[in-house]
């Protein structure tokens, strides 16, 4: 049996393919800058030679074509057609307090992604359309999401609950959900692995930093608090989200500059974030080559993702009484060693230790720390199977 895992992120989608018959991994890509200049594919296949493909792909629609496309190619496919793909997971952000588990695709279950997709306006979308796409192609083929919520619905009430009234939340469910939850789950249990600890004796901070980003408290295994809240716009400032601000903010733009809603919604997800304040991109790549070269937005614009990765943090070792392991994952945590560095220089104060050569590391699972600090292990983690 051999399953298509397919992550559909806002501006990348990530994949493999796996044999489930020894759990053996056939081949697994990357597809990034989709709907930016300069889209790639980028497959790697048992006994095979790095397969790239340069072409733009406007939207998902187009991406999953190529990855398709990659999968069967003659050369450097692994499989003769679609038919040899048994079933497909796909991850999905938001799937509300109705959802705590994975479920078989179904037409109801499509209808309630659309409906979430108000409160996930970058991902649900790109989620459906993935779904879509494989099954205009794979009709037979039995469908399967995982949500990104499902993690987080550990959380207690004081961290989960907003100060509004209380009827908004008992009658529209207006709360904290959290989002990029395989991925905290994920790396909190090899964290824990690493730190030769049972799970439920462990405090681990999980920071998921990438073109989206969100930092988890995972205490004993569980979430008991997490960055991104009602939707994924929440938090950490992100490559064109803004993350926390004054909602009133909202007010005066609306008020004041008579924007609509719609302009407003489009500001906040998609103009803002580090590309909004470097004015250069939301590719962190192009931001960091664009500070090397002295450019002064870029530069506070680095500046003040790192200051919120640090302040949540430090708000989150208050939350769980310490901290035995810091986790960086995803895009940004697994291969950028100046965030990386910059961020735990900054925790020196807990006798964080960082060792520069081993901080050189990218996308693999790797100590970071020297041995001589109170927090015993940071780690830089590939996030896999999320």
């Amino acid at each position: 049996m051999k399953i298509l895992v397919i992550n559909c992120g806002s501006s990348s989608l990530k994949y493999q393919l796996i044999d489930m018959e020894g759990e053996k991994l056939l081949a697994k890509g990357l597809v990034e800058r989709i709907g930016i200049e300069g889209a790639i594919l980028t497959q790697k296949a048992e006994g095979k030679d790095k397969y790239i493909v340069e072409t733009p792909m406007q939207n998902h629609t187009d991406a999953i074509n190529v990855v398709l496309k990659a999968l069967v190619d003659d050369n450097h496919g692994v499989i003769k057609d679609m038919s040899e793909i048994s079933a497909v997971g796909h991850r999905v952000v938001h799937g509300g307090e109705k959802y705590s588990s994975s479920v078989l695709v179904t037409d109801e279950v499509m209808v309630s992604l659309e409906e979430c997709a108000k409160l996930a306006p970058l991902h649900n979308p790109a989620n459906i359309i993935g779904i879509n796409a494989c099954k205009d192609i794979m009709p037979k083929v039995p469908m399967v999401v995982v949500f990104d919520t499902a993690f987080h619905q550990t959380l207690p009430k004081e961290a989960y609950l907003y100060s509004l009234p209380y009827d908004l939340y008992k009658k529209y469910h207006i709360r904290k959900y959290g989002f990029h939850g395989t991925s905290h789950k994920y790396v909190s249990k090899i964290a824990a692995s690493m730190l030769d600890k049972k799970l439920e004796d462990t405090k681990i901070i999980t920071c998921h930093l990438g073109n989206g980003a969100s930092i988890t408290a995972v205490k004993g295994g569980k979430s008991v608090d997490t960055s991104m809240g009602f939707t994924p716009l929440a938090g950490i400032t992100m490559g064109t989200r803004c993350g926390n601000i004054d909602p009133a903010i909202v007010l005066f733009l609306e008020d004041e500059l008579h924007y609509n809603t719609k302009k407003v919604n489009n500001i906040l997800n998609k103009e803002s974030g580090v590309y909004g304040l470097s004015q250069v991109s939301s590719d962190f790549r192009d931001i960091f080559a664009a500070a090397e070269k002295g450019h002064e937005k870029a530069i506070t614009a680095l500046k003040v993702y790192d200051y919120q990765v640090l302040k949540t943090i430090g708000a989150y070792i208050a939350v769980m009484g310490g901290v035995d392991a810091i986790v960086f994952t995803a895009g940004l945590g697994e291969n950028e060693p100046i965030t990386r560095k910059t961020i735990c220089e900054k925790l020196a104060y807990l006798g964080v230790e960082i060792d520069l050569e081993k901080n050189k590391t990218r996308g693999k699972v790797t100590e970071l720390s020297t041995k001589i600090q109170k927090l015993k292990y940071l780690l830089s983690q590939q996030m896999k199977n999320s």
